[in-house]
This record gives structure tokens, sequence and C-alpha cells, in this order.
């Protein structure tokens, strides 16, 4: 849940801050994967440790 979660955040911020900078779709799409991608792989390892530890 928590790797859904971080993707679509990351996909939401990505993009409006490719949209803030004034990039055009392509560079709004680019901006969201890779912060979908990045948010998710945090969420990923947050995700491991929770489960290991508890």
């Amino acid at each position: 849940m928590i790797v859904i979660a971080g993707a679509v955040i990351g996909a939401i911020i990505g993009y409006r801050r490719a949209a803030s900078r004034g990039g055009n779709a392509m560079d709004r799409a680019q901006y969201a994967a890779v912060h979908g991608i990045a948010l998710a792989l945090l969420g990923l390892f947050i995700t491991l440790i929770i489960d290991r530890n508890f």
C-alpha cells in the first residue's frame, strides 16, 4: 500500500514541478514517471524495513 501511495504522490509532485517550470506535455509525463518511480522505490524500502522489524 505504501508503494502505490508513493507512486501516485510522486507522479503528482513530478507533474506539478514540470508544469511550474513551463514544461510541455512530454516533460510533464517524464517528470511524473521519474518522481513516481523514485517514491515507489522509497516506499518499497520503507515497507521492507517495517516488515522485517515488526
